[in-house]
């Protein structure tokens, strides 16, 4: 079955980097677009960035573009977020997806926090 692990949240200084990473299992990861989305409380789940295949390109929402990463290794099935110049209205769950046949799987998501 589809599983997506995410890890490396936590809580980081306004201006700050932090790393995530997806791992992925259950199906051909080089064969799909992998996406990370974010949830703020009290706010719709937003797309933050997505990574297609084979090529790698990359598209990033308006809030994060210049700031944020994203990047697979399809040797190791995983997906990463690379997050600069962190802001507190960056503070959310980050959560991996992908959709394989017009049904979407999440991770469990992970906690990034940004404040001093």
């Amino acid at each position: 079955q589809v599983q997506l692990v995410e890890s490396g949240g936590g809580l980081v200084q306004p201006g700050g980097s932090l790393g995530l990473a997806c791992a992925a299992s259950g199906f051909t990861f080089s064969s799909y677009a992998m996406n990370w989305y974010r949830q703020a409380p009290g706010k719709e789940r937003e797309l933050v960035a997505t990574i297609v295949r084979p090529g790698g390109s990359t598209m990033y929402g308006a809030s994060v573009k210049g700031r944020f990463t994203i990047s697979r290794d399809n040797a190791k099935n995983t997906v990463y977020l690379q997050m600069n110049s962190l802001k507190p209205e960056d503070t959310a769950v980050y959560y991996c997806n992908v959709r394989i046949s017009l049904h979407a799987y999440w991770g469990q998501g992970t906690q990034v926090t940004v404040s001093s």
